[in-house]
């Protein structure tokens, strides 16, 4: 059963930094892609960034602030975020792929974030 565990959200000041990580277990997704999304309230869920081997893709509202990386060995994901906006304040869930797709196949149960002015 394939299980993604975040950590890392919290309360951060505008200008701030904050470093969110997944932890997946029962599959491995490095050649299939993990990631972030996130969604505001009242919002829909956008797609954040995403990493597979060593290929990345990112939102265009978060490039050059935030940065996707990967752990192969850990199976594990992180997102460094930095120079942190009030509008990045969402849940942020870590996403992961089987395959080559649009849409993920599994999720995690969402780390909050958010950023005051």
């Amino acid at each position: 059963q394939v299980q993604l565990v975040e950590s890392g959200g919290g309360l951060v000041q505008a200008g701030g930094s904050l470093r969110l990580s997944c932890a997946a277990s029962g599959r491995t997704f490095s050649s299939s892609g993990m990631g972030w999304f996130r969604q505001a309230p009242g919002k829909d869920r956008e797609f954040v960034a995403r990493v597979r081997w060593t290929s990345t893709f990112y939102a265009d509202s978060v490039k050059g602030r935030f940065t996707i990386s990967g752990d192969n060995y850990k199976n594990t994901v992180y997102l460094q975020m930095n120079s942190l906006k009030p509008e990045d304040t969402a849940v942020y869930y870590c996403a992961a792929w089987k395959a080559i797709t649009v849409q993920p196949d599994y999720w995690g149960q969402g780390t909050q974030v958010t950023v005051s002015s």
